[in-house]
């Protein structure tokens, strides 16, 4: 039985390549869970987070997985809620700076959450 590819693997190298195929196994009914209301979503990201924290992340590696994810979620999910749907207002007027930082934000949202 083959491994499946992670975006971060055991060595703790970053493939934001396999963004999209990550979230294309995670079944539609899991979405709907974490998507369908904003402390779940924020909860789920918080896990991912601390995960990528334990394993010595930086911030910036973070970030730039947290922007292939907001884009992911940009083209194939709709927001469920009021604070999704702000997210994506911001991510598509967004230039890619602008996309960087708010991944930023994100990631610094949740680990404010973490207390």
């Amino acid at each position: 039985m083959s491994e499946q590819p992670h975006v971060v693997n055991k060595a703790g190298q970053v493939s934001t390549d396999q963004v999209e195929p990550v979230m294309d196994r995670i079944s539609d009914e899991r979405k709907k869970q974490i998507l369908d209301d904003f402390d779940n979503f924020k909860s789920y990201l918080g896990k991912r987070i601390r995960m990528a924290e334990s394993i010595g992340l930086s911030e910036e590696s973070m970030a730039k997985v947290a922007q292939k994810i907001a884009d992911y979620l940009a083209k194939h999910e709709e927001p469920q809620n009021s604070e999704e749907k702000l997210l994506y207002e911001l991510w598509k007027v967004g230039d890619e700076d602008q996309r960087h930082k708010l991944a930023h934000m994100l990631v610094r949202m949740v680990q404010a959450d973490k207390s």
